[in-house]
């Protein structure tokens, strides 16, 4: 299975989480420090982060935002944990680099779901791909644009993969469902807007490769 990292500072939750997810089979480490969690994630990245944005120490926006900085755990798969559940904050989770957001309370199976669609989805068979100045191999995650590396996060790196794998084509809002997120996570389309609108940010001048399908979804272009 998958090593999981848990940062949440209430205990009984902490440790039930740590219970429920250790008998699915994971490896898993809990801490209720941001600091703390930041350092093991430096010395031993797990594959997946379990992280409350409430914390008494670093926020998990902070733990966040650092984790996204670091070259060697840029894209490292993050769900975060929350009992703020409007769509605003939902997106806002998105724009922190988070791969998804649980609502507290929470269902332990629907939380397992979750943590099984990631991280298939952030495994997929490998491969490399071009379009023009963007070219992306799935080797070490690694993004070049005009020849000099790009940091993305893991959900950015997904959908850019997809642009380039299906390239020339559209993809549609549902395959953006299946394959970024996995069939069992549930997303609003905005969702998707937000993340290509980042990713746009992230390639600059070679964004205009990206084009928009009014009503249907996005493709890139050919070279």
């Amino acid at each position: 299975m998958a090593s999981l990292l848990i940062v949440e500072d209430e205990a009984d939750l902490r440790d039930g989480l740590a219970y429920f997810l250790a008998e699915q089979g994971h490896s898993v480490r809990a801490t209720a420090s941001g600091a703390e969690a930041l350092g093991m994630v430096r010395i031993e990245p797990p594959d997946l982060v379990i992280l409350d944005l409430m914390l008494p120490d670093l926020s998990g926006t902070e733990v966040c935002r650092q984790i996204r900085e670091e070259p060697r755990t840029a894209d490292l798969p993050i769900v975060i944990l929350t009992a703020r559940g409007s769509e605003r904050d939902r997106l806002d989770g998105l724009e922190l680099g988070a791969d998804d957001y649980v609502v507290k309370p929470f269902s332990l199976r629907e939380l397992s779901l979750r943590i099984r669609a990631i991280l298939r989805a952030s495994r997929p068979p490998k491969g490399e791909f071009v379009a023009g100045p963007i070219r992306l191999a799935d080797e070490g995650h690694r993004v070049l644009v005009n020849g000099k590396p790009l940091t993305l996060s893991p959900l950015e790196f997904r959908v850019l993969r997809l642009l380039l794998e299906r390239k020339g084509r559209v993809v549609e809002r549902e395959e953006f469902f299946e394959r970024v997120w996995g069939d069992e996570t549930e997303v609003s389309e905005r969702a998707i807007d937000t993340l290509v609108r980042r990713l746009r940010l992230r390639l600059g001048d070679a964004s205009s490769r990206i084009e928009t399908i009014r009503g249907v979804g996005y493709r890139i272009l050919e070279d």
